[in-house]
């Protein structure tokens, strides 16, 4: 029996899924994610795709993209963040069940049908976290910044296991559980999923990692890339601490705390990456040691620079 029989023979299967794919001037990789999702198992009358144009440049052509696909339709949200996008997108979804990946990633041919599997087949599931698997350029000659992504880049497990949350680039999730805990905050530019995933928690679901529902998702290849990163991450951890802090002096308190952190030199994590096999030589270990201490550094002037005044990026 194929995994498309399978499914059509198992009714709690048989409920439409919406995907949400935000995207910002990155028309070259969407295609890939579209041509991914072009070809999937589950069954094609029984999901959408909707791409979210986030204000891309208009040479991108986003939209004369996705006329290339059956299943995909586009809107627009020009409110800059990808949680701003997604949200437009659930707010248009037809579907019972909704998912989430990023226009970067390539999923795999059974991704909708191993997700809406673990989604159903967990009791009173709040949402599924699927593994994201990191490739490469040139997988036999990494960057410096590549290394260190090798071993550090999206651990899906570790965040939801040790956080109550999955990255966004490969999430699934019922229309009713967000309708009961509510949408993405549009004010986040970066750990959006953080905060909506802990709310999931918070209102007694349960959440599971599954190494069956897999996305690949391509390493930061130069430190532009992973310059552009820390910033956006510093600035959502920032701002994220704002909303949750209920007085002035609990979130100065937790700005000094979080700069304190980071200038600390990374001391615990130098001697595990020197005890990690994955790095093969003293020269990488050395190195992806070195680039931990650049966003620390990176991580604590974005921060500075928000304190006095600045606006988070989404880049």
């Amino acid at each position: 029996m194929n995994s498309y029989t399978s499914v059509k023979s198992d009714r709690a299967y048989m409920l439409f899924v919406s995907i949400v794919i935000p995207v910002f001037n990155d028309a070259k990789r969407l295609k890939l994610c579209l041509n991914a999702l072009e070809n999937q198992t589950y069954p094609k009358h029984l999901y959408e795709v909707i791409v979210v144009d986030n204000g891309s440049n208009k040479e991108q052509n986003i939209s004369g993209l996705v006329t290339q696909f059956e299943q995909v339709r586009i809107t627009d949200e020009s409110s800059p963040g990808s949680y701003a996008a997604r949200n437009k997108g659930i707010s248009i979804a037809k579907g019972e069940i909704v998912a989430f990946t990023d226009a970067d990633c390539i999923p795999t041919i059974n991704w909708i049908e191993n997700g809406v599997k673990n989604l159903l087949h967990t009791p009173n599931c709040g949402l599924v976290a699927g593994k994201i698997d990191i490739f490469f350029k040139d997988p036999n000659h990494l960057s410096v910044v590549e290394l260190y992504e090798s071993i550090m880049a999206l651990p899906q497990m570790e965040f939801l296991k040790k956080h109550n949350y999955g990255a966004t680039a490969n999430v699934f999730t019922l229309k009713s559980v967000i309708d009961k805990v509510g949408f993405f905050d549009a004010n986040l530019k970066s750990s959006g999923d953080v905060e909506w995933g802990q709310r999931v928690a918070a209102y007694g679901y349960g959440q599971i990692y599954a190494e069956d529902t897999c996305v690949a998702h391509p390493a930061r290849h130069s430190f532009q890339d992973l310059y552009k990163k820390t910033v956006r991450y510093a600035g959502g951890s920032y701002d994220l601490q704002i909303k949750r802090s209920k007085s002035a002096w609990e979130r100065n308190k937790k700005f000094i705390i979080s700069v304190i952190q980071d200038l600390i030199p990374p001391l615990i994590f130098t001697c595990n990456v020197f005890l990690d096999s994955r790095l093969k030589n003293f020269r990488q270990k050395s190195q992806v040691s070195l680039v931990m201490f650049f966003i620390r550094y990176i991580s604590v002037w974005e921060k500075m620079r928000l304190k006095f005044g600045g606006y988070s990026t989404r880049e």
